[in-house]
C-alpha cells in the first residue's frame, strides 16, 4: 500500500462500497437484495462525495465572529448534494419496495428469472 491510498483510505472506503453495491445488482436474483445492493452504492456515492468535500481545518460556512474569508469554510455544495441525493434515495427506494410488493403479490416470488419466465408464458 502506497502513502496516497492511507491519506485517502476515505475515498479507498467509498469506492470498495459502490463496488459491493454493483456486484450484489449485478449478481443478485432477489429484487429486495437488488434494493439493498443499490442503497450500498448509493451510500458509498454519498460518502465519496463527503469526503471530497471536506477540508482539514476547515468548518461549516456559517459566519460567526465577523469571519468572512472564504478560506475559513468548507465549500457547502457536497454537502447539499449528498443531503439532496438522501432525499431522492429514499424517494426511489420507497418506489421500488411498493412495485417489489406489486410484483410479489402478482407472481408469488422475488426472484427475477422466474418473474420473467412468467412473463414469457404470458405473452407479454
Amino acid at each position: 500500500m502506497g502513502p496516497n491510498l492511507l491519506a485517502n483510505y476515505g475515498e479507498a472506503v467509498s469506492m470498495i462500497l459502490f463496488c459491493i453495491g454493483f456486484a450484489n445488482l449485478l449478481l443478485q436474483k432477489n429484487l429486495i437484495k437488488k434494493i439493498i445492493g443499490l442503497n450500498i452504492m448509493d451510500s458509498g456515492t454519498y460518502m465519496f462525495l463527503a469526503e471530497k468535500g471536506y477540508i482539514e481545518g476547515r468548518v461549516a460556512p456559517i459566519i460567526t465572529d465577523g469571519v468572512q474569508s472564504v478560506e475559513a469554510y468548507i465549500n457547502p455544495i457536497p454537502s447539499g448534494l449528498v443531503l439532496t441525493g438522501i432525499v431522492v434515495s429514499v424517494s426511489v427506494t420507497a418506489l421500488m419496495l411498493s412495485l417489489t410488493v406489486r410484483l410479489y403479490r402478482r407472481y408469488h416470488t422475488l426472484n427475477l428469472d422466474e418473474i420473467s419466465l412468467r412473463l414469457k408464458k404470458e405473452g407479454l
